[in-house]
């Protein structure tokens, strides 16, 4: 995968905009933080995935996900570009998106997207 990967997938969600945390590509919907790719190890950081879930996906896939001293306490894996399947990426996103939405505004996009 590629930062402009994250972007389309990211971008592809209603209510995301596009910025900049720590001097690269980051997103936002419905005002939260959604995403962002780092430079210092080319990964995605992933929000919204509990510690028992985290650990899951690092022992397994080792070589995917991982952590930072910074992320130690948020429920957050990070994931390497180039070893992450875009779909892995896409659903951790589309989970994010659904956590920063409206409640109502799910309710409606639920109900024209099923």
């Amino acid at each position: 995968m590629t930062e402009d990967d994250v972007r389309a997938i990211a971008l592809s969600l209603p209510n995301v905009e596009e910025g900049v945390s720590y001097g690269r590509p980051a997103f936002k919907a419905f005002g939260k933080f959604l995403t962002r790719v780092r430079k210092e190890d080319n990964s995605v950081v992933l929000l919204g995935v509990n510690f028992d879930e985290r650990e899951m996906l690092m022992e397994s896939e080792p070589e995917v996900f991982h952590i930072t001293a910074h992320y130690r306490d948020y429920p957050a894996v990070l994931a390497r570009l180039d070893r992450v399947e875009p779909g892995t990426v896409r659903s951790f996103i589309e989970r994010r998106w659904r956590e920063c939405a409206p409640k109502k505004f799910l309710k409606e996009w639920d109900a024209r997207n099923s």
